[in-house]
């Protein structure tokens, strides 16, 4: 028996209701801006409305997090711009003068778009190196070589968040 309209409808609204607030945190650590975020997401669940019925009973929001990670690398391609200075920027004098969330964003920001993306699929998010691999179209391998390289640039960039960001 095929569902009611209505029954879908309060069933997508409690998928989105249930899990918006994280997969936009997702998101944004990703992007970086927060309009953004926002827009992607929009998009992503636009996209898993088109496509609720065949959706549901699967992983809607492994959809979701594919559509979103998918379309970020695309908005990167389209709009990325280069940042060229004469002097790298100046670090605080001090670790504690910003908090420890601002410094590990701001150094999130300055990653690769996939780098930035395995780290937050990977340790954000939590998700195995296979499911990673998955939602990024990438092989397994790829997600490993850029966990270790996105790692090994964040400790470069703000080496005050050396707990934080692990010594492996």
């Amino acid at each position: 028996m095929a569902a009611r309209w209505s029954d879908v409808d309060i069933e997508f609204a409690a998928f989105v209701e249930a899990r918006q607030h994280r997969l936009l945190r997702s998101a944004y650590l990703v992007c970086g801006d927060h309009h953004l975020a926002e827009d992607l997401l929009q998009g992503a669940l636009v996209k898993l409305a088109l496509r609720w019925d065949r959706v549901r009973e699967g992983d809607p929001e492994a959809f979701l997090r594919t559509v979103v990670y998918r379309d970020a690398i695309s908005w990167w391609r389209r709009f990325r711009r280069e940042d060229l200075r004469d002097a790298p920027p100046e670090r605080p004098e001090r670790a504690d003068d910003v908090p420890g969330r601002l410094m590990f964003e701001a150094a999130l920001r300055r990653l690769p778009p996939r780098q930035r993306a395995v780290l937050v699929l990977r340790y954000f998010d939590d998700l195995t190196e296979a499911r990673t691999a998955e939602i990024l179209g990438v092989t397994v391998g790829t997600v490993k070589s850029q966990a270790s390289a996105g790692l090994r640039k964040l400790r470069e960039l703000a080496p005050e968040l050396g707990e934080m960001v692990g010594k492996g």
